[in-house]
């Protein structure tokens, strides 16, 4: 394989990874700040949440970013299939050691509230990709180049 593909793949799959991180983290502080604005302090910062929560986040991340046609409906059956396949079951009460939430149930049936957690899920995700690519068009033309080796073409 070429040293210049390797090099390209590489560098596309630092650039994916940092934006799925970026937005997790977000999403996460943006459902955080939209439960604590409800009334609700369970919510970790990012950096204190627990592993599975995280790794939630990014998941939900990649999902939407990986097809720009599935919303947040389809989100929430992906996220819930996850959440039973690692062996949550519904409860009144979320419980990270019991393994029970009440948002495992179908998206018609949410309330209101938690049916707004998937619609910022989404607005985030959506905007932030965005932004993100922006952010990183800028930096890249803020780039120098080796000389020589590349030509920079005008967009």
């Amino acid at each position: 394989m070429d040293d210049d593909v390797t090099l390209a793949t590489l560098v596309d799959d630092a650039v994916v990874t940092a934006k799925v991180g970026a937005l997790a983290r977000l999403c996460h502080e943006v459902n955080r700040a939209y439960c604590e604005a409800a009334g609700d302090d369970s919510q970790l910062p990012w950096d204190e949440a627990p592993d599975w929560q995280r790794e939630s986040a990014v998941d939900g991340v990649q999902f939407l970013l990986g097809d720009p046609a599935v919303g947040r409906e389809q989100s929430h059956e992906r996220w819930m299939a996850q959440k039973t396949a690692d062996g949550w079951r519904y409860g009144e009460v979320k419980d990270a050691q019991a393994k029970t939430h009440p948002a495992l149930v179908a998206y018609g049936d949410l309330p209101a509230a938690q049916r707004v957690k998937d619609a910022l899920f989404e607005a985030v995700v959506r905007a932030g990709d965005l932004a993100l690519d922006e952010v990183l068009i800028e930096a890249l033309r803020r780039m120098p180049l080796p000389q020589g080796t590349i030509t920079r073409t005008s967009s």
